[in-house]
């Protein structure tokens, strides 16, 4: 049975004395029945890490390179992740994608080196506004799936989330219908049962990510093939981030 993952992506935001101030505030008065993850910037994550320890919060980073070493000057690697305490990476989010140029090729090799470090991987993918608008959503989503998984084996999948985030949906305020993003959802639930098993699409977990709040949680959650949230801005305060992930309390 597929379980409820709930993550929260902070983006660039917080200091350290500000990201430690929110950790608390979840851990004092949030209650972990859902499996829960936040991502913080690279630059809190040690401070993060020793406030996590030993307890049900994941550690998760936003990024990272595609290589475990050498001359990139500002990148940071799978090793220096999990030297840290980092559990999971969240890869190819749209923001990476769109504002940093990464490919659907790019996004393959990080996978491939996280899942080489054990590190658990959510894979992000969406369409653009001007995609849904051409009929072609499905399409886009179906082929990310099939690039980003290019070579990972079923066993792999184990370590993988999947998280569809429409991007016309992120951060504007707008969100799918529940029954939008549940088609989606199924789409990708059939591509994966296609390129894999019956078995595998059964056991994915598939978050729906774009502006996902208090006020919505519970009608996406209720879909069939809705797993989780990717979660942005109500991440960034306990008041939002903690009914969301106790939105089956």
């Amino acid at each position: 049975m597929r379980i409820s993952y709930m993550a929260g992506n902070w983006k660039m935001n917080y200091t350290r004395s500000e990201a430690l101030s929110l950790v608390k505030e979840l851990l004092d008065n949030g209650s972990f029945k859902n499996k829960i993850l936040i991502a913080p910037p690279f630059t809190v994550l040690e401070a993060v890490a020793g406030a996590v320890k030993g307890t049900d919060l994941i550690l998760g980073a936003q990024n990272m390179s595609t290589n475990e070493s050498g001359a990139h000057t500002g990148e940071i690697s799978p090793l220096m992740l999990k030297d840290l305490g980092v559990k999971a990476v969240i890869l190819g989010h749209s923001e990476r994608r769109s504002i940093y140029g990464e490919t659907d090729k790019i996004v393959n090799t990080k996978i491939h080196l996280a899942l080489k470090h054990s590190l658990d991987v959510i894979f992000c993918i969406g369409e653009t506004l001007e995609e849904r608008e051409s009929g072609l959503a499905e399409k886009i989503v179906a082929n990310q799936v099939i690039e980003g998984l290019k070579d990972i084996s079923e066993n792999e999948l184990e370590s993988i989330t999947i998280a569809y985030e429409p991007v016309w949906a992120i951060g504007t305020g707008k969100t799918a219908t529940p029954e939008d993003a549940d088609d989606i959802h199924k789409v990708i639930r059939k591509k994966i049962g296609e390129l894999y098993s019956k078995e595998a699409a059964e056991n994915i977990i598939i978050q729906y990510g774009g502006s996902v709040k208090p006020s919505n949680v519970k009608e996406l959650m209720a879909k069939p093939n809705i797993d989780g949230a990717l979660v942005g801005g109500a991440a960034l305060k306990a008041e939002t981030f903690i009914p969301i992930m106790e939105y089956n309390k």
